[in-house]
This record gives structure tokens, C-alpha cells and sequence, in this order.
């Protein structure tokens, strides 16, 4: 086990009780040797850490082996907070959960015994064997050769944060959001290092972030907006059931036929405003003038609201009616033609399939996406759980086509009157009650892809 670098930020939040939240940053092996494995997958695409291991001398059949097992291995499981509006909530993920423990236990035992129960028990001591056997080859491959850039890394982390009062900005998080923070829970930041690398990779959960940062970081304000942004998602998700809930409520009730899609995609919009507009400009003295995201709806939706966003956090005002109305206006005024971009309302989507390879076809052709859902069976039961969310709907009829066509129609009132035949294939697109698009896709010969391209 690597030393381990530590340090405190004391956070003001709005459950005091004569305590702050600390903010701990570390470096856990355990979890780095974990991540190493993930990046070796076949499932993931060319990577650094991939690099470095197929030119070695542990790309042998031994550890390619294990890295096939690890593939097969089922360690996601999730659970979601049904009380909560849909979506407004983020999935209880058990992956989440693993990352949390591996971070916060010193060793693979101390692992293995608090996440008993948490998955499988078989599943648990085979990952903690393939991290027991892939920890020498990280060190060697990875680690060892940037050790000394790394450890300095960290204490200039230290050093930046202390200067330049990163805490502040989780209390102004705090705020805006009318989100709150148990002072007895802390949060626990874990890098590792990430050679001959441009950029880095951030991720939020529970009360962890972790960050792969380039061995050759020469910004702190880029990784400290990223850290940031991806702190914001935690206080976005740690709002009240109460406040939640009367968010929800202005969107349901605000007119305009944007408001769907402007809820899905508020999320990420107001979690890049701030960290990566806000932050980013109060620690570099001006406003990034370059993208803000790299997904044109998020950085150019950003950028609309965040005058206004300013504009809150100066008056240390919440989110309230007037923003949510507004910032549909700006979606509306700005960006019409949005809800019927397939490359953004596929980003949320329900998809109903009796052909199971269909999930993984449009998991192809549209790779950006923040909410999936699917059901492999076209019943009444299932196009009903399809209606009871606000999702982009996909139903891909391919046998029975007559029959499941009629029991669509007799669903959705928006079908009432539409002709079809249902011995040709199409695909068309409807605009529903709730706001958010219905795409039907009738298949005969044509491949899913193809299909999708006759969409207007």
C-alpha cells in the first residue's frame, strides 16, 4: 500500500452542530488496480493503461485470462428511490458502492468484510483475487514510473485548494441547490495517475469523487472545475425529498413544450454552469472562452443560463420558480428544435424490444446517454411502465407486428387516428401529452440502424 496523502477542507454547510465537513484527498491502490483492470476490458475502448499492458510482459494468457473473468463477472446491481420524481435521483448503483468501499478500507480483507452482502459472495472473492493479482503488474506498468510526479501532484492539489478556498464553493453549492450535507459524513476525493494523457476522467457518487489526472497536469483550475462539477451532481442529488418534489412540480405545470426536455438535461446543464463556468472563472480571473462540455446540449444550454445562474449565486438566492420558468424560456427561445433531435431526446430513453441485440444497436448508434431503460416484452403492462416515465419512448415491433400495433393505439390517446400499415416497415415519431417523443419502429428487413435513419 502506497503512503497516503491526505488533508482537510473545512466546509460550511447548512447542518453545523459545531462540526465541518472535511474533504479528504487520497490515494487508494486498491481502487486504482480495480479502475486498471476496467480499462483492460475488450469492452473498453483504446486506452493508455491498455497500451501499457498489451506492450508488456504481463500480457500473457495468465492475466488475459483473468481479465476475460472479470469481464463475465456481474458486479452492477442498482436499486432506485421510488419516492423521489423520476429521475431526479440518482440510481443507487452496487459498482457505485464497491468503488466507495475500496477507497475507504485499507485492505482487500477489510473490503471483502464490509462489502459482504452487497453483491454475490463468490462474485466478491473473485474480484478481490483479480485485484490481489493485477496489484504487482499496476505498480510496475503504472504507478512505480510516475511515483514521483504523482506524490507531487497531490501536494500541489493541497496546496492550490487551501489558496484559493475551494470549500466555499460547496457552500455556495449548498445554497443554490437548497441542498444540505450531514457534517459527519466527509467527503473522500481518490486520484491516480493517468501517464501520457491530455485529459483526465472524474466521477461522483455518494460521498466520493475520484479523478485519474494527467502526469503532466499543468492547470489545477481545470481539475479543481471538474472536481467541482462533479461535486455539484452530489448536491443536486442530496436536495430534500420536499424540494425535489416542488421542482418537479414547476415543470409539470410550466407550458411550454420544452419543459420535458429541458428537466432531463437541467442536471448536467446547471452542474457545468457552475463548476465549469462559475468556478473555473473565479479561479482563473475570466470566463473559459472555449467549451464548456464536450456535448453541444449541455455546454451550449450552460452557457444560456449562466448569466442567470451569476446572477443567483451573487444575490445568494436558491433555485426557485422564476429560475426553472426562465430557464425553459431559454431553452425554448434559444433551442426549439431540440426535442426533435434524435442525438439529444436519445439520451433519455424507454426502449420495449423482443429482440434483445436491439438495446446493444442503438447502445451503438447513440453512445451518450444519462437514463436507459428497457423491457424486453410488448404488453400492456410494460408500455404502461414505458407512459409512467418521462423518457424518450422506443417500441421496435418485429412480429405480431398487427397485434402489437393495436395495442399501442389503444395506449396512447396521440395514436387514435393514425393509419398504418403494418405489413411495411417504418419508423415514425410522435409528440405525447407528457411532452416527451414516441418513436415506432415496424421491422420486417431493414436493420435497426437503417431504420432509424428514415426518422424525421
Amino acid at each position: 500500500m502506497k503512503n497516503t496523502f491526505l488533508f482537510a477542507i473545512l466546509f460550511l454547510t447548512t447542518l453545523t452542530f459545531g462540526q465541518k465537513t472535511t474533504f479528504t484527498i487520497k490515494y487508494s491502490e486498491q481502487l486504482a488496480v480495480y479502475l486498471f483492470i476496467e480499462n483492460l476490458s475488450d469492452n473498453y475502448p483504446e486506452n493508455v493503461f491498455k497500451t501499457e499492458f498489451q506492450k508488456s510482459k504481463y500480457n500473457t494468457d495468465q492475466y488475459k485470462s483473468i481479465i476475460s473473468k472479470f469481464d463475465n463477472l456481474i458486479l452492477d446491481y442498482s436499486f432506485r428511490f421510488d419516492e423521489y420524481p423520476y429521475g431526479s435521483k440518482k440510481n443507487m448503483q452496487t459498482n457505485d458502492l464497491l468503488k466507495k468501499n475500496l477507497i475507504e478500507t485499507n485492505n482487500l480483507t477489510d473490503f471483502k468484510l464490509r462489502t459482504a452482502g452487497l453483491i454475490p459472495n463468490q462474485n466478491l472473492n473473485d474480484l478481490a483475487s483479480f485485484i490481489a493479482a493485477f496489484t504487482d503488474v499496476y505498480n510496475e506498468l503504472i504507478y512505480n514510473p510516475n511515483k514521483e510526479k504523482f506524490e507531487k501532484q497531490l501536494d500541489e492539489i493541497k496546496k492550490y485548494s487551501n489558496d484559493n478556498n475551494i470549500a466555499g464553493y460547496f457552500e455556495m453549492g449548498l445554497l443554490f441547490y437548497n441542498s444540505s450535507w450531514d457534517n459527519a459524513i466527509p467527503f473522500v476525493a481518490a486520484f491516480y495517475p493517468l501517464p501520457n494523457s491530455k485529459g483526465f476522467i472524474a466521477q461522483a457518487f455518494c460521498n466520493n469523487f475520484i479523478s485519474a489526472v494527467q502526469t503532466d497536469l499543468n492547470s489545477n483550475k481545470d481539475l479543481f472545475s471538474v472536481m467541482m462539477h462533479e461535486t455539484f451532481h452530489i448536491i443536486y442529488d442530496e436536495q430534500s425529498l420536499e424540494v425535489k418534489k416542488i421542482i418537479d412540480r414547476y415543470f409539470k405545470e410550466n407550458k411550454s413544450k420544452c419543459s420535458n426536455y429541458a428537466y432531463q438535461l437541467m442536471n448536467e446543464v446547471l452542474a457545468t454552469a457552475l463548476g465549469n463556468g462559475y468556478v473555473f472563472e473565479k479561479l482563473d480571473g475570466k470566463i473559459d472562452s472555449g467549451d464548456w462540455y464536450n456535448k453541444k446540449y449541455i455546454n451550449l444550454m450552460a452557457k444560456q443560463i449562466y448569466p442567470l445562474v451569476k446572477e443567483y449565486i451573487n444575490q445568494k438566492k436558491s433555485i426557485d420558480k422564476n429560475f426553472i420558468d426562465t430557464y425553459i424560456k431559454l431553452y425554448e427561445e434559444n433551442f426549439p428544435n431540440w426535442i426533435n433531435e434524435l442525438d439529444h431526446i436519445m439520451t433519455y430513453r424507454y426502449i420495449i424490444s423482443e429482440n434483445e441485440s436491439d438495446l446493444r444497436k442503438i447502445n451503438q448508434l447513440f453512445r451518450y446517454r444519462s437514463r436507459t431503460e428497457f423491457d424486453s416484452e410488448i404488453t400492456e403492462n410494460s408500455i404502461t411502465k414505458m407512459k409512467d416515465t418521462p423518457l424518450t419512448k422506443v417500441v421496435v415491433i418485429s412480429k405480431n407486428n398487427k397485434e402489437k400495433i393495436k395495442l399501442l393505439k389503444t395506449k396512447f390517446p396521440e395514436l387514435k387516428d393514425w393509419k398504418v400499415n403494418a405489413d411495411k416497415e417504418f419508423a415514425n415519431i410522435f409528440f405525447l401529452s407528457d411532452k416527451s417523443q414516441l418513436i415506432i419502429i415496424n421491422q420486417k428487413e431493414s436493420t435497426i440502424e437503417m431504420l432509424f435513419k428514415t426518422i424525421k
